[in-house]
């Protein structure tokens, strides 16, 4: 027969894999974080006493790291009660572009994702692309690839075959966007459809390339800047119409690269 206590004690202990996305201080020494855990999906947590001075944990719970959790089940919110660092993406935090990119990815999954379960293939998503930052990848390329997989595994995949409105075939010419109709358009659907964008051919071609190829696949593909440009906009107009909501992050790293603001 089971101990009784052991078995209590398994209910109100959780042992979890985690990414930091972000923390707020919480109380006079506490933090509150955000987490993406492989068991669970997305989860709040309690981190107590990490902003004192001693804080053991204070180092293992920083945005980006990858950790292993023990937490206590409290009455409302899990509470940290040890965490050991397994991987901690050190590259991110030694260039700035390489920071904000990894934001943005965080921001990405943050926005897209509720506390509502295990979810592992975006888990490993996550923790896939933060990896990528950290090697002499084309960034741009990191980025546009995650958006797309991040857009399959949250029921978002944009139709990049067929005109999203008529069904008709994608022929080999600039197209439309529509990002309310959740993809490309043949050029009649596209110049009747409201806000529909163009998109160049070599754009479509790149997209799709990133859409059904794996990383290493995806990774071969050359880009010019103004090709990836072209991308970009593309997917944050999608993006921002999804979410209802501009993201904060782009901004920030179209600075970065001293380019001009562009409306989304």
């Amino acid at each position: 027969m089971p101990d009784r206590a052991s078995s209590e004690y398994r209910q109100r202990v959780l042992h979890l894999e985690a990414v930091v996305l972000r923390h707020n201080d919480w109380g006079e020494a506490d933090r509150m974080l955000v987490l993406y855990t492989l068991e669970l999906g997305k989860l709040s947590a309690i981190a107590k006493g990490v902003r004192k001075p001693r804080s053991r944990k204070a180092g293992h719970l920083e945005p980006f790291t990858r950790v292993n959790l023990l937490l206590a089940r409290g009455r409302e919110i899990p509470i940290i009660t040890q965490a050991e660092t397994v991987e901690a993406y050190l590259p991110l935090s030694e260039d700035l572009v390489r920071t904000t990119c990894a934001a943005y990815v965080v921001e990405l999954i943050d926005r897209f994702s509720f506390e509502e379960g295990e979810h592992r293939a975006l888990y490993h998503l996550l923790t896939d692309t933060l990896a990528r930052l950290c090697q002499p990848n084309d960034l741009d390329l990191v980025l546009r690839y995650y958006e797309l997989r991040l857009l399959d595994l949250v029921g978002f995949r944009p139709q990049l075959f067929n005109c999203a409105n008529c069904g008709n075939e994608i022929q080999p010419q600039d197209q439309y966007f529509s990002a309310a109709l959740g993809g490309v358009l043949c050029p009649t659907c596209g110049s009747q459809i409201a806000n529909a964008r163009p998109i160049s051919i070599s754009a479509l071609k790149y997209l799709r390339h990133f859409q059904r190829s794996n990383f290493a696949e995806a990774a071969r593909a050359s880009l010019s800047v103004s090709l990836h440009r072209e991308i970009e906009a593309i997917m944050q107009y999608y993006l921002t119409f999804l979410l209802e909501r501009n993201l904060n992050t782009p901004p920030f790293l179209r600075r970065l690269r001293k380019e001009p603001f562009v409306e989304s």
